[in-house]
């Protein structure tokens, strides 16, 4: 019995034992939120580094198209100079 009051000692009794089964599973709820912010985190983690590879990628695609491009034009504008001189003495 809990102490005397006149509220009946089950009743005292019944709210005491909630309160010490929410106190008991505070330790797996704190536990429970951190492996969740956790896993979150992580997750974004992997998803930005997926995401830079990507644009990483992208860019490096772009910059071997246009050094491509400037390697097969090169001919081509040393060809012109050379026929304008030609033509143009």
């Amino acid at each position: 019995m809990a102490f005397p009051t006149s509220v009946n000692s089950q009743i005292t009794d019944s709210v005491t034992q909630a309160n010490v089964k929410v106190l008991g599973d505070a330790p797996a709820v704190a536990m429970g939120n951190l492996y969740q912010a956790t896993a979150q985190a992580l997750s974004n983690a992997a998803h930005n580094a997926t995401t830079s590879q990507n644009e990483t990628a992208v860019t490096a695609q772009a910059a071997t198209t246009m050094g491509v491009a400037t390697l097969y034009s090169l001919d081509t504008a040393s060809t012109g100079m050379a026929t304008k001189a030609i033509l143009s003495s």
